[in-house]
């Protein structure tokens, strides 16, 4: 099996087996060089790809380019240059293959890069962008916004003054080059390669991109690359003597480390509520949000987010009844809150890219579809999407009315349903809330049912003298805390 020289992902069996897709498309030998303008432009207005000529893209046999001669083939090699304005930036490259006639033979490829502050177009001054599998010709409002874009998307390509390769992480680095299948090359290859390391007056620099993705010490260089995590008890977000915060943690950390960590992090601070299954009878466990549709919404913020904004962070905030996700930056190019789910173009190319080989980022806008339909499976609203000057805030509600019978659900298995309807409403209250955590102190009760600390001590003696909860710490230490007893509890 040969790999390409320059994406050594794309293999003599990858272009065969691999599904075309936002970075590779094939083409018949066949083809004429105009022909392939569009495709090159549509690449090349967006994040790259690969266009691997010399096979069928019908039946996928291996056509060859030996039998085409020559003139024909330096056609198709200088296409970039010939059918497109202006030039792109493009490497041709020939892979040797054996043909459907098992003869040795060749394929092309041309690898297109990223066209980070130019439109390119077609000869006769058409304009395409990629999109998913499809190469799509845009006009009108689309291209003007294209045409703006390109002034943001600079800023991942820009070479960085301070860093320097020994300023990366070896470990991300390893990883990345296992990723996409390069564990032979050096690390200055790879980053040459991948347009993350350039040389400027004799110089190797590092671009923007290569030291968010990689950065050994983040802080160091972009202290906006975080997630600021706060969880606040209630529905809205309460200021002075009655803030209701009650978990705030920063996630700093580079790219390839930060979707990660706040995967784990945020998991941990979720709930899962037992439910009755009216079907089986049975109680089953069902997620406060849908995995999915959380981690998507995070991956897109950390993916299309404007870093160039600095001091702005992307922050998640956690309510009773909606997760809040906010992005600094609006919304790239052609995407509108409209159309989100159905159009996709990132505003970091590269860095998108590297998600994608490491898994992160769907191909084919897969991603913020599957955040609609999974809302709707759980029977939540559907996500919101709004847009700012300044950030893009994606909202995940979560039906309260039913997280209210889940928990009185929980409750009831935990203390069992006789004990439960000896209980007044307010008792009902504590004990459901009691149920999703391990502790509280009375300021939370008094915080989350809004009644006074006699009437809360008084509902609190009332379930310790029914075995339904007990009493951490003396009866006068101000850090006492209350806990819901799981097993039978005693009758009076």
């Amino acid at each position: 099996m040969i790999r390409s020289e320059y994406n050594p992902r794309i293999t003599t069996e990858s272009i065969i087996s691999a599904q075309e897709n936002k970075y590779f498309e094939r083409k018949s030998a066949r083809i004429k060089a105009n022909d392939l303008a569009h495709t090159i432009s549509g690449f090349a207005n967006a994040e790259g790809g690969t266009i691997v000529i010399g096979i069928s893209d019908k039946t996928r046999e291996i056509e060859g380019l030996n039998e085409c001669g020559e003139d024909h083939i330096n056609a198709l090699i200088n296409a970039p240059k010939n059918c497109c304005c202006p030039m792109p930036d493009c490497r041709d490259e020939m892979l040797a293959v054996t043909n459907r006639h098992g003869q040795p033979d060749r394929v092309l490829l041309l690898h297109i890069l990223p066209s980070t502050d130019r439109i390119i177009r077609t000869v006769n001054n058409s304009t395409f962008l990629r999109i998913g599998d499809q190469t799509r010709e845009i006009k009108g409002d689309d291209l003007k916004n294209l045409e703006y874009s390109k002034n943001a998307r600079q800023y991942e390509d820009e070479l960085h003054a301070d860093a320097r390769i020994e300023d990366l992480d070896k470990d991300l680095l390893d990883e990345y080059k296992r990723h996409i299948n390069a564990e032979g090359m050096a690390d200055e290859q790879v980053l040459r390669a991948r347009g993350f390391l350039r040389e400027k007056n004799g110089e190797k620099r590092l671009t923007n991109a290569a030291v968010l993705l990689f950065a050994r010490n983040i802080a160091q260089f972009y202290p906006n690359c975080r997630i600021r995590f706060v969880r606040y008890q209630g529905t809205t977000a309460n200021l002075g003597s009655q803030m209701n915060i009650v978990k705030d943690q920063s996630i700093e950390l580079p790219i390839l480390r930060l979707i990660g960590k706040a995967k784990e992090f945020i998991s941990s601070q979720l709930r899962e509520f037992i439910a009755l299954n009216p079907k089986t009878g049975t109680f089953q466990s069902v997620p406060e949000y849908p995995e999915f549709a959380w981690l998507e919404g995070i991956v897109n913020a950390v993916t299309h987010r404007e870093y160039s904004m600095s001091g702005n962070y992307i922050s998640v905030v956690m309510f009773d009844d909606r997760l809040e996700i906010q992005s600094p930056g609006r919304l790239p190019s052609l995407v509108t809150v409209e159309n989100i789910r159905e159009t996709r173009y990132s505003r970091n190319p590269r860095i998108a890219r590297v998600l994608t080989d490491f898994g992160w980022v769907r191909e084919l806008n897969e991603g913020v579809k599957r955040i609609y339909s999974d809302m709707e499976q759980f029977f939540l609203d559907e996500p919101q999407y709004t847009e700012t000057e300044q950030s893009v805030k994606l909202v995940l509600k979560n039906n309260i009315v039913v997280r209210i019978l889940r928990t009185h659900n929980t409750a009831i298995k935990n203390i069992g349903a006789m004990t439960w309807r000896e209980l007044d409403d307010l008792s009902k209250t504590i004990v459901a809330f009691m149920s999703g955590r391990l502790t509280v102190t009375r300021q939370e009760l008094e915080q989350y049912t809004g009644k006074s600390t006699p009437t809360i001590v008084k509902r609190l003696r009332g379930l310790i003298e029914m075995g339904i909860i007990k009493r951490n710490g003396a009866r006068n230490d101000p850090k006492q805390t209350y806990q819901l007893l799981l097993e039978e509890p005693k009758k009076l």
